[in-house]
Parts: structure tokens; sequence; C-alpha cells
């Protein structure tokens, strides 16, 4: 027997612009994490350089600031590891478009992750807040 590759598909319009939508909606998917993570980032850097200049405004007061240095740090590293996730996925999508097996697969949501990472840190920072001021 021989083992020579299968014959190319034929051309085929509708495939092709169908690969096109799917390509395009993947890639404004992606900028759609970009934006998120982007604000997640820029959140992050505000908080640490707002408290930071109050604290340095006023040596003397509350001592809040490694607290708050560390809920920004929290957002600069959610954001950071969206990022990085969105990226990824976006590579697997094309990957799987151009391959042309377009078969569901279940998989772990980015938004999901992300959702739950920003609950947990907004309870902690609730609760550190919260027992800070008793």
């Amino acid at each position: 027997m021989d083992n020579y590759p299968p014959p190319p598909e034929p051309y085929n319009l509708a495939n092709e612009l169908a690969k096109e939508r799917n390509r395009a909606a993947a890639e404004r998917t992606l900028m759609a994490w970009i934006r998120t993570s982007l604000s997640l980032i820029s959140f992050g850097v505000g908080i640490d350089r707002i408290v930071a200049a109050i604290h340095g405004a006023f040596p003397g007061g509350r001592n809040g600031f490694h607290l708050s240095r560390t809920l920004g740090l929290s957002f600069i590293i959610i954001g950071t590891l969206a990022l990085l996730a969105a990226a990824i996925n976006h590579r697997q999508d094309l990957k799987h478009i151009d391959r042309g097996r377009f078969t569901y697969q279940s998989r772990l949501s980015i938004s999901f992750v992300v959702a739950i990472a920003l609950v947990v840190v907004g309870t902690f920072a609730f609760l550190a807040i919260m027992f800070q001021s008793l």
C-alpha cells in the first residue's frame, strides 16, 4: 500500500468565507481581551500610584499602604495573566480554523476564570478594609 497524502479538497468559496469570518471573530475577541486586560492593568497601576502619592504627602497617616499596593498588584497580575491566556487561546483558535475541523470542544472560559479571580481579590480587599478599620 502506498502512503500518499489524501488529495486536497476542492476549492469551496463558502467554506473559505466562513473561515475568514471565524478568523475575524477570533481577532475581535482578542482585541476585546486586550482592552479588558489593559483596563485591569491600568486600574492596578492607578491604585498603586494614587496611594503612593497620598502616603508620600501624609507619611504619618493611617497605614493602608501595603493593602492598597497588594490590591493594585493583584489587578496588574490578573490583567497580565488574562492577556496571556487570551493570546494562547487566540493562537489555538487560529490553528483550529486552519485545520478545518470544526467540532465543538468544551473548555474552561477565560472570562469565567477572570471573573472568579476578581471575586477573590474583591472579597479579600473587602475583608481587609473592614478588619483594618476596626
